[in-house]
């Protein structure tokens, strides 16, 4: 099979074509046929060695990256009922120890897959599963979003972001989204976000006290810095903050709110969670632009660059 893979940790030029084997499956994983896999915004950070070195993994080199992805089940194991050759899947996979989802087949466990959602195409539901499993994991883990709680977005026109603003929305939170360019205040609003601001451009501070009157019940930070440390000051005493494990600078607040940093983990129980949220009709997943295995250097780079959503890879 054709993948991407890196043969030591590094930059963007580290990722190159190369043929591998296809994986072989255990009896509890599933062999995927991959049409689209998500571009991540961890995915450099995994690119450069650093959960390994957190984690303290050792590698294997010829490395494939990718933790999600979409596509169609070629294999089962003998002790998956669940799935069948033929079924339309799309499943996550962080850190796989048989490969990530860069690649044209991908072994993965069958408790991390799951059938693609009715209203999702292939290339939509290969780049959601990361994303969406982070910004559940803040909002419902983390902050315990309750119906008729208030909200500021830090980030809300990216990949974790875009999906915040619509699963709150449908845990009947009202949302305040702090998007990046006028085409990501835009987008959010599309998405439902009670109002939007340019984090670029517009007076944060002035606009988020004027929506929330007296102040915000919780916060979620897809993205740091000054104006998000400004608008944090208007969350309530008792308030609950968080952010995904990796947002810098990690926010400083006043004593008497409650911060915490998570980490979007993929599990069974979580992917169902989002596939019944998803059952009064799929999420909306932009995609800001769709590149081929081998221009994965050039998708890497489009990362440090301003888009909106995701960026996806496709096999074909």
């Amino acid at each position: 099979m054709q993948a991407v893979v890196l043969d030591q940790f590094g930059g963007p030029e580290v990722l190159k074509i190369q043929m591998l084997p296809i994986p072989e499956i255990g009896p509890d994983e599933i062999l995927i046929r991959i049409e689209s896999a998500g571009v991540g915004q961890w995915d450099p950070f995994e690119r450069e060695g650093g959960y390994a070195k957190m984690l303290g993994l050792e590698p294997h080199f010829p490395y494939v990256l990718g933790s999600e992805g979409a596509g169609v089940v070629v294999a089962v194991g003998e002790s998956v009922s669940c799935f069948n050759k033929g079924d339309r899947v799309y499943a996550a996979g962080f850190l796989n120890p048989k490969g990530g989802f860069y690649a044209e087949y991908a072994a993965v466990k069958a408790d991390v897959v799951a059938p693609i959602p009715n209203g999702l195409t292939t290339e939509q539901a290969g780049v959601i599963l990361g994303v969406a499993i982070t910004a559940l994991r803040g909002l419902d883990d983390t902050l315990h979003l309750k119906s008729g709680e208030s909200i500021i977005l830090f980030g809300a026109s990216g990949g974790v972001g875009h999906m915040a603003v619509q699963l709150a929305k449908r845990m009947g939170v009202c949302v305040f989204a702090v998007a990046s360019g006028n085409d990501g205040v835009a987008l959010t609003k599309e998405l439902g976000a009670d109002t939007a601001v340019n984090g670029r451009t517009d007076d944060v501070l002035s606009a988020a006290q004027e929506f929330a009157l007296d102040s915000f019940d919780t916060a979620l930070l897809m993205a740091g810095g000054e104006v998000a440390a400004q608008a944090l000051s208007l969350v309530r005493n008792g308030g609950r903050i968080a952010y995904p494990s990796g947002v810098h600078p990690e926010p400083q607040v006043r004593a008497g709110m409650q911060v915490s940093s998570y980490y979007g983990a993929p599990d069974a129980e979580i992917i169902s969670r989002l596939n019944e949220l998803m059952n009064d009709g799929p999420l909306e997943v932009h995609i800001a632009r769709t590149f081929l295995l081998d221009q994965a250097v050039e998708a890497h780079r489009m990362l440090n660059q301003h888009y909106l959503g995701k960026l996806a890879l496709r096999t074909n």
